[in-house]
């Protein structure tokens, strides 16, 4: 990995200290549009139970929050800066128990089987140690029927071969790509 790659992955891969701080303060502006695109597409209902795996500063989790009023909303990312930062933009939220946000990886997260009905991930899957292991663990935490979405801005660097038959080869069905403004989506869901 050269210096170049390696300055990414801190700011915006794994973010940690300053880089990750700056990188933060880019994400939230610049993927704000794409989470409200992929979060449209998704229809999320008033009551639904979302997590986003990587959510990085917190904007489409503040943009979940809106959309389910009366649903939970939780996050999990491994980076404390993102933690922190999404923690204090989300920090009524948090208060009144609609959002929870841990710090963790998407190939172990700290929660129960079918908690959730979906699960969105935005520019995060291409960071992940090991996204085959990742969606296994998002195909367990889904309640049956639930969704999944992996978003991809041309940032992101993802290509779009190979996405829906990782989401099967996880035990997804009826997974597709869906072009978006900003970028695009897999989506799938848990039968």
């Amino acid at each position: 990995m050269d210096l170049g790659d390696r300055i990414l992955l801190r700011m915006f891969g794994r973010p940690r200290g300053l880089l990750g701080r700056l990188g933060g303060v880019i994400l939230a502006r610049a993927n704000r549009s794409f989470a409200q695109e992929i979060i449209a597409l998704l229809k999320v209902r008033a009551s639904e139970r979302v997590l986003e795996v990587g959510f990085g500063p917190g904007v489409a989790i503040e943009l979940l929050a809106s959309a389910a009023p009366a649903g939970k909303i939780a996050g999990v990312d491994p980076s404390g800066e993102m933690v922190r930062q999404a923690a204090a933009r989300n920090a009524a939220a948090i208060a009144r128990g609609a959002v929870d946000l841990r710090q963790g990886t998407a190939e172990s997260m700290p929660f129960e089987d079918g908690a959730f009905d979906t699960v969105l991930a935005i520019n995060s899957m291409q960071a992940w140690s090991d996204a085959p292991a990742g969606l296994r663990e998002i195909r367990r935490i889904l309640t049956g029927g639930g969704r999944v979405a992996l978003g991809f801005t041309p940032n992101s660097r993802q290509p779009r071969t190979g996405v829906t038959e990782m989401l099967s080869a996880a035990g997804f069905e009826a997974a597709r790509l869906v072009d978006l403004r900003g970028g695009f989506c897999a989506l799938a869901h848990k039968p």
